[in-house]
């Protein structure tokens, strides 16, 4: 397992996060499909691994399969309203199934899928670090300003303590700019 560092979320912020620098995301990869392979199977402990696998299964390139874990966990997420991780489920499936339709020129159904994660209710990891802003950062990269722009609105719901850097950025993006995201890009 790698050692936790202390990582700057961005140098403007002076906020910091505790985070494994970087992912390894195939040993990510391997520990949730280990955990999905079990039998009897047990849902919350599939649940929390698809969250994961989803995103891990997204940066190793295994496409199919990132696709596969993200509908998973979106179609489980009513069975578990109450649950800590449900917040989390809607923010990473839509975030990775989002990413999936931007690669494959789906503009449009990136923005949606930009729009259903900041839905999220929110979770401890979600209300505390903030959430990942990768797909918001793919589609800053294809002008795509008002939708990041209005995400950034859904987030300031549940991430009170992100409104500084959510400034900050709602600024650069305004500006024509593309925020340097730091460590929201890989949580």
């Amino acid at each position: 397992m790698a050692a936790l560092v202390v990582v700057a979320a961005a140098a403007s912020t002076g906020c910091s996060l505790l985070f494994e620098e970087p992912p390894d995301w195939p040993e990510r990869l391997a520990e949730a499909e280990a955990t999905l392979g079990k039998t009897p199977a047990v849902p919350e402990d599939h649940f929390y691994a698809l969250t994961d696998g989803a995103k891990a299964a997204y940066e190793v390139g295994d496409l199919d399969k990132a696709e596969r874990f993200a509908r998973q966990l979106l179609a489980m997420a009513p069975t578990f309203p109450k649950d800590w991780n449900y917040g989390n489920a809607i923010h990473d499936g839509n975030m990775v199934l989002g990413r999936l339709a931007l690669r494959r020129g789906d503009v449009a159904g990136a923005t949606q899928h930009l729009t259903a994660a900041g839905n999220t209710p929110g979770s401890p990891q979600l209300n505390s670090f903030g959430p990942n802003m990768a797909l918001a950062s793919d589609l800053l990269q294809v002008d795509q300003r008002a939708a990041v722009l209005s995400y950034f609105g859904q987030c300031r719901r549940f991430w009170e303590m992100g409104d500084r850097d959510l400034r900050q950025w709602e600024a650069l993006v305004k500006d024509g700019q593309r925020p340097d995201f730091g460590a929201h890009l890989l949580y």
